[in-house]
């Protein structure tokens, strides 16, 4: 077999163990290790087993990852969830459709602290799904603006997968964050507007509005301070170039540790079970890291992404056009596996091609950070989008009086704004970029 045929029939492995629910660490690893060993023997592979594994996981800037998902799994542990949906909810229940705006703002802003969108769409959707129903909002409207709200996870600092983009390709977190804070916004504005749209069009998907007194409202706000006050500390410190992104996150943790205490939340079993989810995810994560690699070396061995760069550098398309494939191959990917694996499967191969091309004159760093922020908003994408959509999985298993049917149907106009938005990111790079210049 030629070095693209074992190259080809790598991927295709891969893709057949995933498509089998093997799990994605073991899809990866082993077609890796196997197309590794046909390309260049065995003792080769244990040569670079030998010192791969421990200078993939010994980088001192993974450290961030645990960090901010140990600081999200204190806030999820800590009720400040039900205090962030009920300030938002003072804020838009005079709204019709205000309470499913509500999760959506909810879902945005306990997304900027636990940078997990499962997290965030678990946490959020058992406090605001319940009050949602008992005012009698319809099932597709409540699932399908929850689970959407929820996907800004992907995109608002600190996730998870934009800092493992940003360490895959050697960017610098602090502007990855900066970068993803306009588009995320947009993206809250679509899905604001989409309810405004929906609850006209159907008016009885949602209940009449009730405006909340000036009472009420101050006291939901009060009870959000202790959120505004880590964002502020954490974020602010961060931007302001006080600490790293790896010290910030080490002073999230303890801060909202001090606050969960303060609210006589948090109990010996809570932390007990903050610490494990944060092993068992960070574990999962460090091994996906493990299996992309290995894969990804034998796919540099077989010479298949140089000469995938190559083959597209030739073709006489717009970069445009190419950019637009390669969004509609995540979307497709994203019906296999999750955001994650996408990332470090897909990001090593095609970031030399995007590097390689001249999108509207910008330089590496801006293209990488252009790119970035493309990529995690297909992955939102993904996370509701049809047939799989992890997003509408976990709020099927919260709701299970709702069809997943009627999800799916109440997602469109969701995907609606978020395809408008894509196209805006891609054809206008400074919304993205802007903010990075403005303050670096």
């Amino acid at each position: 077999m030629s070095t693209m045929s074992i190259g080809l029939a790598m991927f295709g492995a891969m893709l057949v163990l995933m498509a089998v629910r093997v799990p994605i660490a073991i899809s990866m690893f082993v077609p890796g290790a196997l197309g590794y060993m046909a390309l260049s023997g065995w003792l080769p592979l244990m040569s670079h087993l030998k010192g791969a594994v421990y200078s993939r996981v010994s980088i001192y800037d993974l450290s961030v990852i645990p960090l901010f998902m140990l600081m999200g799994a204190f806030a999820v542990h800590g009720g400040l969830s039900k205090a962030l949906f009920d300030f938002a909810n003072a804020l838009l229940g005079r709204f019709k459709g205000g309470m499913a705006m509500a999760g959506v703002l909810a879902c945005a802003a306990f997304g900027s602290i636990s940078g997990s969108t499962v997290a965030t769409t678990a946490t959020i959707a058992q406090v605001a799904y319940p009050e949602m129903r008992r005012i009698n909002y319809s099932g597709r409207l409540a699932t399908a603006a929850l689970a959407t709200g929820g996907t800004m996870g992907v995109l608002l600092p600190p996730s998870v997968t934009l800092m493992v983009y940003a360490i895959l390709t050697e960017q610098n977190i602090t502007k990855m964050f900066l970068a993803a804070y306009i588009p995320a916004l947009l993206a809250a504005v679509g899905y604001l507007i989409a309810i405004a749209v929906i609850v006209r069009i159907h008016p009885d998907q949602a209940p009449q509005a009730k405006a909340a007194t000036a009472s009420e409202l101050m006291m939901t706000a009060l009870n959000v301070w202790p959120i505004a006050a880590i964002f502020l500390v954490v974020f602010g410190g961060i931007y302001g170039g006080v600490f790293t992104a790896t010290e910030g996150a080490a002073i999230g943790n303890v801060l909202t540790f001090a606050i969960t205490l303060l609210r006589r939340e948090m109990t010996f079993d809570k932390l007990v079970a903050s610490i494990r989810t944060t092993a068992q995810t960070s574990g999962m994560i460090f091994l996906i890291f493990i299996g992309a690699d290995m894969i990804n070396a034998s796919l540099a061995l077989s010479q298949l992404p140089a000469q995938l760069a190559d083959m597209v550098g030739h073709l006489q398309i717009s970069p445009l056009v190419v950019m637009g494939g390669i969004m509609i191959f995540y979307i497709i990917l994203g019906c296999v596996m999750d955001e994650m694996s996408m990332i470090l499967l897909t990001v090593p191969t095609l970031f030399p091609v995007i590097l390689g091309m001249d999108f509207f004159g910008l330089n590496p760093s801006d293209k990488a950070l252009w790119f970035g922020i493309l990529i995690l908003t297909v992955c939102e994408i993904g996370m509701i989008f049809p047939p799989v959509g992890l997003n509408v999985y976990i709020m099927n298993g919260l709701a299970k009086d709702v069809p997943m049917v009627e999800t799916y149907k109440g997602v469109v106009p969701f995907l609606i704004t978020d395809g408008i938005r894509l196209a805006l990111l891609i054809a206008f790079p400074a919304i993205s970029l802007w903010l990075v210049h403005a303050l670096t």
